[in-house]
This record gives C-alpha cells, sequence and structure tokens, in this order.
C-alpha cells in the first residue's frame, strides 16, 4: 500500500509538473515533471557482469565496482551478477527563503525558527583585486527514489527503498548559520584553511572538470569552492549555479559526516550500504531541475560531477523574475550491488 501511495504522488507530480504554485509572495517554486525535465540518460552507464556495458549513453562514470562476473552475499544469502548504474535518489533545492520549498510548488512553511534568515548576496562592487562577493543560502533535502517508486529497475535489492521524505532542512539546523559551530561535525576541516591546502583546489577543479573530482582534495568541491565549513555561507560567490551545486555539495559531506547518509559503491556495497565519514565527491552527479531544466546536452552530457565548473550549464538561469535565487536539483548516486534471486 506504501508503494501505491508513493507510486500515485510520482504519477501526481509527472502530470502535473508544468504547473507552478505560488503559495507565498516570496516563495515561487514548480513540481519538476519527472518526464521532462529530468535528464534520466544520468543513469547510465548501465553495466552488468563487472565489466560488460549493457547502456553507456555517453555520460560520465569510473571504475568502482568489482569485475568478477559473478558475485555473493551472506545476509540473505545470494548469488548474483555484479550490477553498476547511477540512482536517482534524492534532490535538493537552495532557496534565500527559510522555509520556502521550489521543489514543492513554491510552498511555504512557518519555521518558528530562522524566520528572519534569508538568504542574501553581498553586493561588493568595489572592483580591486582579490576582492569576492559572499552569499548565504537555505537549503532543502529530499528523499525521492523514483527508480523504486516507477519499478524501472527489477531487482528492488538494488534500489533506494526509502519513502519520499523530507529528512533535512536547513533552517532547523543551528550549524548552517554558524561556521564555528560547524565546525563540531567536521573537526578534521580545520587544518584545510592554508595556502597549500587552498592551492591544491585548483587540481580538484581541472579533474572535475576533465572527468572526476580527486577524491584525497576531500576539502575542496573542485570549481565551486571551499567543501568547509559545512554551512549556507559562501565566502566566493560567483554565480547561484555555483553557489546552489556548492550548497547541494556541503549538505551531502554534512550527511556523510554526521553518519546519516551512506555510500552505496564499490565493492563494499555489494550485498548493502555502508559509512562513510568523509564523503567521496566521485559517487554523486547533478543535474538542474529548476528553474531551468538542464534537460539539453552539452559535450553528450547533461548531468555533472560535485566540482566541475558551471559556466556551460549557467546560461539564462539568473533572470529578473520572482525566485531567481531559488534553484533545484536531482541528485544521481552511483550504485554497485549483487542483483540476484534469494531463497525464500
Amino acid at each position: 500500500m506504501k508503494k501505491l501511495i508513493s507510486a500515485a504522488l510520482l504519477l501526481a507530480s509527472a502530470l502535473f509538473g508544468s504547473g507552478t504554485a505560488n503559495a507565498d509572495a516570496l516563495c515561487t517554486g514548480k513540481f519538476p515533471n519527472l518526464i521532462s525535465d529530468v535528464c534520466w540518460s544520468c543513469m547510465m552507464p548501465i553495466k552488468l557482469f563487472g565489466t560488460a556495458t549493457l547502456l553507456g549513453g555517453g555520460q560520465d562514470d569510473f571504475d568502482s565496482g568489482p569485475v568478477n562476473p559473478i558475485c555473493f552475499c551472506q545476509n540473505p544469502p545470494k548469488v548474483g551478477i555484479p550490477t553498476s548504474f547511477w540512482e536517482f535518489d534524492m534532490m535538493t533545492d537552495v532557496t534565500s527563503v527559510p522555509g520556502c520549498f521550489p521543489l514543492l510548488g513554491g510552498v511555504r512553511v512557518n519555521t518558528g525558527v530562522n524566520a528572519d534568515a534569508f538568504g542574501q548576496i553581498s553586493d561588493d562592487q568595489s572592483g580591486e583585486i582579490g576582492s569576492t562577493r559572499t552569499s548565504f543560502m537555505q537549503v532543502n533535502l529530499y528523499i525521492n527514489p523514483a527508480l523504486y517508486v516507477m519499478g524501472a529497475i527489477l531487482d528492488d535489492s538494488c534500489l533506494d527503498q526509502r519513502g519520499i521524505d523530507i529528512p533535512w532542512v536547513s533552517f532547523a539546523d543551528p550549524t548552517h548559520n554558524d561556521d564555528e559551530l560547524a565546525g563540531i561535525i567536521a573537526p578534521y576541516a580545520f587544518p584545510f584553511g592554508g595556502m597549500v591546502a587552498i592551492g591544491a583546489m585548483s587540481a580538484d577543479a581541472v579533474a572535475a572538470t576533465a572527468g572526476f573530482p580527486i577524491p584525497e582534495i576531500f576539502w575542496a568541491a573542485g570549481a565551486y569552492g571551499h567543501m568547509y565549513p559545512l554551512t549556507g555561507n559562501n565566502e566566493a560567490h560567483l554565480s547561484m549555479e555555483q553557489t546552489a551545486r556548492l550548497q547541494t555539495t556541503r549538505v551531502l559531506a554534512k550527511l556523510h559526516a554526521a553518519g546519516t547518509q551512506w555510500s552505496a559503491f564499490g565493492s563494499d556495497a555489494m550485498c548493502g550500504y555502508y559509512p562513510q565519514i568523509i564523503m567521496d565527491k566521485r559517487q554523486y552527479k547533478f543535474t538542474r531541475l529548476y528553474p531551468i531544466p538542464q534537460t539539453v546536452k552539452i559535450a553528450g552530457k547533461c548531468c555533472d560531477p560535485i566540482g566541475r565548473s558551471p559556466i556551460l550549464t549557467q546560461t539564462n538561469t539568473e533572470l529578473p523574475m520572482p525566485g531567481w535565487r531559488d534553484f533545484g536539483y536531482a541528485i544521481f548516486r552511483k550504485r554497485d550491488c549483487c542483483s540476484g534471486a534469494s531463497p525464500g
């Protein structure tokens, strides 16, 4: 019954995704149309037997799973084949209005706390060498296991089976507004504020633009900027697309650090998820849902690994219109699993 209800909600979202709902003059948005607003080729390439590519799609991928053609699991006992793909199971929206949910059609709730913590972009027009604009934004994270609800993959054990939910909102997180308080979650981030650590960010940005970011440089988010502190503050605001992608990345890193977000790729994930405190940035790809869906392929791709320069994807995204600071993304997570039949 729960799956039927979720499917009905998902179908309603797909059918009525073109409509907008402005429940508040400050909060605007649109339900994402899961048929036309999502670049579904982001779930590719799909690989079987460890090495055989079933569907390529021209999308980015990295070697993560085992190369053996057969896999085994003990609990529950299962014999299957290694399967690899990218699963759409989460969304975020980044907004300047606390309590605003752009991907829920622009619904705004009474936050009770941080009601005045509006997002803002500094108006630094000095033009001096080394001067940068700063910004602060609110973020919401959604669980949306669309592939599982739609039954797109026959083996449900390889899919996120959580229900549709909003497990984290920034206005209710006291660490989102305070850089020092956020250091409690990731105390290992303090040594990476020096010039040598900052200089390594360039290498990460180049790697992400050419393919995938460098996991060993965990303190950087490539061309997005600094990974830490894990707050809504961006000390180097270049565009809303850059800031929104940085905030989405930081939310995932924060939940990994808190132990509530687990990884699903590699040999350790063949029989289930596993905790990963310091997030491996390679396991996520983003595609924009709002305000303009990122469905037009650039160089054959319509989704981007963490840290890739947004210079080609941000065209015409900051138009002078209500909610121009609100952005939403679909998150594709790398999934390696042992697909097969279990007795019983």
